[in-house]
């Protein structure tokens, strides 16, 4: 019998180059070994329904709205840097109840640019319609032109449009891994700078600037950071924040960081959750970057969001 081969199949399992482009294709053997862990892995007094390969798990069986034994807590952050980013359905709580649920997990943050809720200036308030609109779609971490950037966030859909709004989040440990041992030996040691003005400068004239440069002047941190809790290496640049790779000249250092910062747009680091009224997300800032879909204008999305202060990164 004449066996049949598939035309489009490779002989070896790997990734190769779709040229003369600069894409590629093929299984993302180095996902396996995450995806066999999260398939084991289990909680006490909850389960966790899997969104993604290594990324992303739905959170049933808990009611964050009210009080937490410290057990359920410790779990609850277990959950969140195994799986990175945890969502939670159904849960309709109070802008106290949001506060009181993400400083189980640190002390919060407050943010100098984005509105606050009136009553709880912890929770930004992101309300967008018709004649507001957002830059949350493209690939970054939170605050990552703070020193002390957010280790984590919970974000609550309060309003949301019929169709769209979805928020993706990317595994940027994948990423960091996925890279070439080239790129990898061309990174080691790089520090980058990081800065708000690409994105919130043009909320200010030249003399609000320079006013909020001397409270949160340009971070540097480094291009592969180390997580504070899990060990584990992860890319640490993104296009919203990140200005320069330090010591590289200026083209050097955009095509540096165009590149790193798209291996978030690898559909098999990602997941995508699809919001409903008062369902919570909870990531991990350190080891993600997220993209607000915006594809719902003109009509109204409002969110409120709690952010846990971190570590330096390292």
């Amino acid at each position: 019998m004449t066996q049949i081969v598939d035309p489009a199949a490779i002989v070896k399992p790997q990734r190769v180059r779709l040229r003369p482009y600069d894409v590629m294709v093929g299984p993302v053997t180095h996902l396996a070994e995450e995806r066999e862990r999260l398939g084991a892995v289990r909680y006490q007094g909850f389960t966790v329904r899997r969104l993604g390969t290594t990324i992303g798990g739905l959170v049933e069986g808990v009611d964050i709205t009210g009080h937490l034994d410290d057990g359920t807590v410790a779990e609850l952050r277990r959950c969140l840097l195994d799986f990175k980013v945890i969502f939670f359905r159904n849960q309709p709580m109070s802008s106290t109840q949001h506060v009181e649920f993400a400083r189980r997990f640190g002390d919060l943050e407050l943010h100098p640019f984005i509105p606050a809720n009136t009553d709880h200036p912890e929770l930004v308030r992101f309300e967008k319609e018709a004649q507001v609109g957002g830059f949350e779609n493209v690939w970054h971490s939170d605050v990552s032109w703070r020193t002390v950037p957010s280790a984590a966030a919970v974000l609550h859909a309060i309003e949301i449009p019929a169709i769209g709004g979805d928020t993706a989040f990317c595994d940027m440990y994948a990423a960091y891994e996925g890279l070439s041992d080239r790129t990898k030996e061309r990174i080691d040691g790089l520090s980058a700078v990081h800065d708000f003005t690409r994105v919130f400068g043009h909320t200010l004239d030249e003399d609000g600037r320079k006013a909020m440069h001397e409270k949160y002047p340009p971070a540097t941190h480094p291009v592969v950071r180390t997580h504070g809790e899990t060990g584990k290496k992860l890319l640490y640049v993104n296009r919203a924040f990140t200005k320069s790779i330090v010591g590289l000249e200026a083209d050097e250092s955009n095509a540096l960081i165009d590149l790193l910062s798209s291996q978030a747009n690898v559909l098999e680091y990602q997941c995508r959750f699809t919001w409903e009224p008062h369902s919570v997300a909870f990531w991990d800032n350190r080891a993600v970057q997220h993209f607000a879909l915006s594809d719902y204008w003109p009509e109204r999305r409002v969110m409120e969001r709690a952010s846990i202060v971190g570590e330096v990164p390292r």
